[in-house]
């Protein structure tokens, strides 16, 4: 036999070895295969239950909403998810949807299409453009059960979720998959959207699923779906959806405010930093805020800040690029006094300042 034949003489025996291996039972292979079964069918029947217990909470919304196109202000019809919700103590029943689904139509350019076949005109919209959501006020009807909010800083990557709402404007569609990232700020969402912190998730989003429900296993609300990243925009498994928790939080200003009060600063940050500019910088890592310009007559003026400063901390706690140290100047309330360490000249210096209304803020 020559060397050839040798060869294949020996894959063959090495194949059908492998396959007689596989064929053996082995013990305990039954009650292994048994257990997966049951464990498969567990986490199936999960799936079902929250799907039928979170679907009736489900809504799709249609909005005729004005645009400015070249200076010229026309009307677009934009189709979108959302979900029934309560806040704690408060009254009241709401859509919880994304801003950029509704726009500025008014209640009267607004369907709600309930899961039951109910059509409703929202009474009242209240909204916050700049972390994309909005509540719509409706009347209280027989049969509606509001999704629970739960707390999206419990979510874990690897953790299971279900995403519902109406892609393509099928309704009632149901998508599942994990927490794939949280935290994601440094993301270029090609919108408006200044208040960025959202959870990372594979689930299947696509058009008509914004302002759709993220939930747990637990069939609690603890994100809304609002946005993908994908160069073909339909889905790629990388989608974006606003944490329950900061939910709650511009909700609950919006109910009693009638708007969301932020903390304003004054300085235009670069858009994160580079490791190499860092370490041009005399930086030993890609850490902080680079300070690309400051305002004129702004607490960031006021309080010395300079064009080409890193701030490395915000009251003695580090500061880990442009988008989180916003967030947080953000979440102040206006006249808290702040203490900030730069970086400047190859050493730290340390500053205050005082935090100003963005709301005064021209834009």
């Amino acid at each position: 036999m020559n060397r050839f034949g040798v060869t294949l003489f020996l894959g063959v025996c090495s194949f059908v070895g492998g396959l007689i291996g596989m064929l053996i039972v082995r013990p305990g292979m039954p009650e292994l295969w048994a257990r997966s079964d049951e464990l498969a069918s567990a986490l199936e029947n999960r799936f079902e239950r929250v799907a039928r217990s979170v679907s009736p909470a489900v809504v799709a919304l249609e909005a005729i909403k004005p645009t400015l196109e070249e200076g010229k202000t026309r009307s677009v019809d934009d189709s979108g998810s959302g979900s029934l919700i309560r806040f704690a103590g408060k009254p009241g029943l709401y859509v919880l949807t994304n801003y950029h689904v509704i726009g500025a139509a008014p209640p009267r350019l607004i369907t709600i299409n309930t899961a039951d076949g109910r059509i409703l005109k929202p009474t009242k919209v209240l909204a916050d453009p700049e972390s994309d959501i909005a509540l719509l006020a409706i009347k209280e009807e027989p049969g509606f059960k509001p999704l629970p909010l739960g707390d999206s800083d419990k979510m874990r990557v690897g953790h299971w979720v279900l995403a519902i709402g109406s892609p393509f404007g099928l309704n009632q569609t149901v998508t599942h998959g994990i927490i794939s990232a949280r935290g994601r700020g440094q993301v270029s969402l090609g919108s408006t959207i200044r208040i960025k912190d959202f959870l990372q998730t594979d689930a299947a989003i696509n058009p008509g699923s914004s302002g759709g429900p993220l939930v747990n296993l637990n069939g609690e609300l603890i994100g809304v779906n609002t946005a993908i990243a994908s160069p073909s925009k339909a889905s790629a498994g990388v989608a974006f959806a606003i944490p329950s928790n900061l939910i709650k939080e511009i909700g609950l200003q919006l109910l009693e405010k009638g708007r969301v009060v932020r903390g304003y600063l004054g300085a235009q940050l670069a858009i994160g930093l580079d490791l190499n500019e860092a370490l041009k910088m005399g930086l030993d890592k890609a850490q902080g805020a680079l300070v690309d310009a400051v305002m004129p007559d702004s607490p960031a003026a006021r309080a010395g800040l300079r064009r080409g400063d890193v701030i490395l901390t915000l009251d003695d706690e580090p500061v880990l690029n442009d988008n989180q140290f916003i967030n947080r100047i953000s979440s102040l309330p206006p006249g808290r006094r702040v203490q900030m360490t730069i970086w400047r000249d190859r050493a730290k210096k340390t500053i205050e300042a005082i935090i100003g209304d963005w709301s005064g803020v021209r834009r």
